[in-house]
């Protein structure tokens, strides 16, 4: 399963609608709002949580997974030292932050975040790129 940067994850692209997503993955196994009237979708299987924003018509902005099967540059990323990933990863630039037992190593230019537990990467956020005038640059085109 790639994860595309600026773009989203497998067959999923920022910018599309939940129907799109229902179309190729099947209805989610949970859905619910957030504090902020986005719609999230759970597909366990895939191990993907999909965030509609509802101020952007519900479009697709942001993916959280923890997958296993999922690759980012060809390299297998969960369970990995986060460390020895950064390293290999050509996007130089990481701020982190660290809460509790976790990190996370966030990447903005493609505004992503590794996140890590005892030094492997649990899990990974990416979300749709917002360009120099503070638009979103959605990837999907219907």
């Amino acid at each position: 399963m790639k994860l595309n940067p600026k773009n989203g994850i497998d067959l999923l692209l920022f910018g599309m609608k939940q129907k799109d997503v229902i179309t190729l993955y099947g209805s989610p196994d949970k859905q619910f709002e957030d504090e902020d009237k986005n719609i999230i979708f759970l597909y366990n299987q895939h191990k993907f949580r999909l965030t509609f924003y509802e101020d952007e018509d519900f479009k697709l902005g942001y993916i959280i997974s923890s997958n296993p099967n999922l690759t980012l540059l060809e390299h297998s990323i969960i369970g990995k030292n986060v460390k020895e990933i950064k390293t290999i990863l050509p996007f130089k630039s990481w701020e982190e932050e660290s809460f509790d037992s976790t990190e996370n190593h966030f990447n903005e230019s493609n505004w992503l975040t590794l996140q890590s537990e005892f030094d492997e990467i649990i899990r990974v956020e990416i979300g749709a790129i917002i360009n120099n005038n503070d638009e979103f640059e959605w990837k999907f085109k219907k």
